[in-house]
C-alpha cells in the first residue's frame, strides 16, 4: 500500500511544522507537529514505509526582516527584488526559504518521490481559501469543515485542530493526486532542483463552476 505524506514546514523551528500521512482510502495515519528540523530528519529516516510512500512538503517562506511593518507584509506578495529604488539590504526580498531544501533533494537521490508546493497558491486551486483572516481561528474552522465534508476526511476531529496540521493535509491530497492523476497536476517552477506542483482545478467542483467564473470574465472584460 501506498502512503501519501504531506509537511507543512515553518520557516524556522520557532513555529511548528505539520506532518500528515494519508493512505489509500483517505484515512489519516498521523497527524503530528514537528519543530526542529532535526526532528523532520527524524521522523522521515524513522518512518517505516518510506520507500512506500509519495512525499509533499511546503515551500517555506523566509521571515528574514529587516525593521518596518510594509515589509513584513509585502514581502511574501510583492517581487521587489528588481526595482533599483528599493535597495535590498540583507536579502529581505528572498521570498522563500531554503530551510529543508538539502535534505528533500537527498530523499529523491534516494528514489523517494517528493514535490514540493506553496500553500496558498493550493488553497486557492482547491477553492479552499476563505473570506477571513489568514490563519485565523475562522479561517481554520472553514478548512477543516472543508477538508472534512468536500474532500471526505470523516476522522477529523470535531474540535478545532492547528492550522499546520491542515496544511499538512493539503500537501497529502497533492501527492495522491500526482501519484493517481498526474495528467491534472503542473508544476509551478522549480525549487531548489525540486518541482512545485499543483492541481490543474478543484476535482470536487464540476466544470460548470468554472464556466460560469469564465463567462464572468468575459462579461467584465466586454
Amino acid at each position: 500500500m501506498n502512503y501519501y505524506v504531506g509537511l507543512s514546514l515553518a520557516s524556522s523551528s520557532a513555529m511548528d511544522s505539520g506532518v500528515a500521512v494519508v493512505d489509500e482510502d483517505n484515512n489519516l495515519i498521523l497527524l503530528d507537529k514537528l519543530y526542529k528540523m532535526n526532528d523532520i530528519i527524524y521522523f522521515f529516516e524513522n518512518f517505516s514505509s518510506l520507500k512506500n510512500s509519495k512525499i509533499c512538503a511546503s515551500v517555506p517562506y523566509d521571515k528574514t526582516m529587516l525593521d518596518g511593518k510594509w515589509r513584513i507584509l509585502g514581502k511574501p506578495y510583492l517581487p521587489v527584488a528588481t526595482n533599483k529604488n528599493i535597495p535590498n539590504r540583507d536579502n529581505w526580498t528572498q521570498r522563500h526559504s531554503s530551510r529543508g531544501a538539502e535534505y528533500f533533494k537527498e530523499l529523491t537521490q534516494r528514489g523517494i518521490c517528493v514535490n514540493r508546493f506553496d500553500i496558498y497558491i493550493t488553497r486557492q486551486s482547491l477553492h479552499l481559501n476563505s473570506c477571513y483572516k489568514d490563519r485565523s481561528p475562522a479561517d481554520c474552522k472553514f478548512l477543516q469543515q472543508a477538508l472534512k465534508y468536500e474532500w471526505g476526511f470523516d476522522s477529523l476531529p470535531s474540535n478545532m485542530m492547528p492550522m499546520s496540521h491542515m496544511e499538512a493535509v493539503l500537501g497529502a491530497i497533492l501527492a495522491k493526486e500526482y501519484q493517481k492523476n498526474p495528467e491534472k497536476i503542473r508544476t509551478l517552477y522549480n525549487f531548489r532542483g525540486l518541482d512545485v506542483i499543483d492541481i490543474n482545478e478543484n476535482l470536487r467542483v464540476s466544470s460548470d463552476v468554472y464556466n460560469f467564473e469564465k463567462e464572468l470574465l468575459e462579461v467584465g472584460v466586454k
